[in-house]
């Protein structure tokens, strides 16, 4: 059965890889940065200077702890996307009693380290892994407890990796999971000049460089293509008109890369576009989240910079 699970999971690996490199402009998947080696990049990263967002995102959670944990209320189920190796979830425990906790990553060694440590910090917390990919139909495990009402959190702003439709598809996921009476708790990189958003994401020690060409490597690993990451070279854009940074891999030379029975051709300078991070204000983000949330209760940082905002499902 496992062997089975992990030859889907390759295979469904090949198809979106080969479907992104077959576009014009070129595109990866961003969810294939979060292989072991890329959890413990991210980790890095979340420390740089430039990097704000998680810092700024967990100053305004810990200024507004006891007015966040009011909306939530203390016997919710919370189910976390995307949790990868991070801590960001021990704010709200350290200040709560959920009645269970569902973490979700696709990366399943990342996930099971990370679980290991909260059970050592929280031994009475029910505590249930779930590896899967949240960007497509899932089911959560019935757990027989009894709670008020189900909260997903989705911190880090990755809702803004995604184009318009798929976060209207991830949006109808997390509504399903919550309603008729939870809600999601969520944070959002707002808007702001170009210099501060392209600096968080073009560090200059280079950390996010090494992130970004990790995703060669990821597939490298798993499909047995000949990706050489010295034949690409890492950038990340503000596109202002969408209102998205766009991260880049650009081709130094001309080559080709061979995945599966496949062929792919790169010319000098052009690109595969792994990223994107949307950036929003509050009234964008209400009107895109307003066929499935009402937003009540908006927090920010004193330079709105960034935004945690609690949703309540419809």
């Amino acid at each position: 059965m496992e062997t089975e699970l992990m030859n889907n999971k390759r295979s469904v690996m090949l198809s979106e890889v080969l479907q992104g490199l077959s576009q014009n402009p070129k595109t990866l998947p961003c969810k294939y940065f979060y292989d072991e080696k890329g959890s413990e990049i991210y980790k890095q990263i979340i420390e740089l200077e430039e990097y704000y967002l998680v810092r700024t995102e967990q100053e305004i959670m810990k200024n507004n702890i006891q007015e966040i944990i009011r909306t939530l209320s203390d016997d919710c189920f919370i189910i976390e996307f995307g949790c990868g190796s991070s801590s960001r979830i021990c704010l709200l425990l350290d200040h709560m009693s959920p009645a269970a906790y569902i973490p979700i990553d696709i990366s399943k060694n990342a996930l099971m380290q990370f679980v290991k440590s909260l059970k050592d910090k929280y031994p009475k917390l029910k505590i249930v892994p779930v590896c899967t990919d949240y960007t497509q139909e899932f089911n959560i495990p019935n757990l027989n407890i009894d709670y008020s009402k189900k909260i997903i959190y989705y911190p880090g702003s990755n809702i803004g990796n995604f184009k318009k439709l798929e976060t209207f598809k991830i949006l109808k996921i997390i509504h399903n999971l919550c309603r008729p009476n939870g809600g999601l708790l969520i944070g959002i990189d707002l808007k702001k000049d170009k210099a501060t958003l392209e600096k968080a994401y073009n560090d200059t020690k280079g950390i996010t460089a090494q992130f970004n060409l990790n995703i060669l490597n990821h597939i490298n690993n798993e499909l047995g293509s000949n990706f050489n990451i010295d034949n690409f070279r890492h950038k990340a854009i503000y596109n202002e008109k969408k209102g998205q940074i766009e991260m880049h891999l650009f081709s130094k030379i001309d080559h080709e890369v061979k995945i599966g029975n496949q062929t792919i051709l790169f010319e000098k300078n052009e690109s595969i576009l792994t990223e994107i991070s949307c950036k929003y204000d509050i009234n964008e983000f209400k009107e895109l989240v307003k066929d499935f949330f009402e937003v009540q209760n908006v927090w920010t940082d004193k330079d709105n910079k960034f935004g945690v905002l609690f949703l309540k499902a419809k």
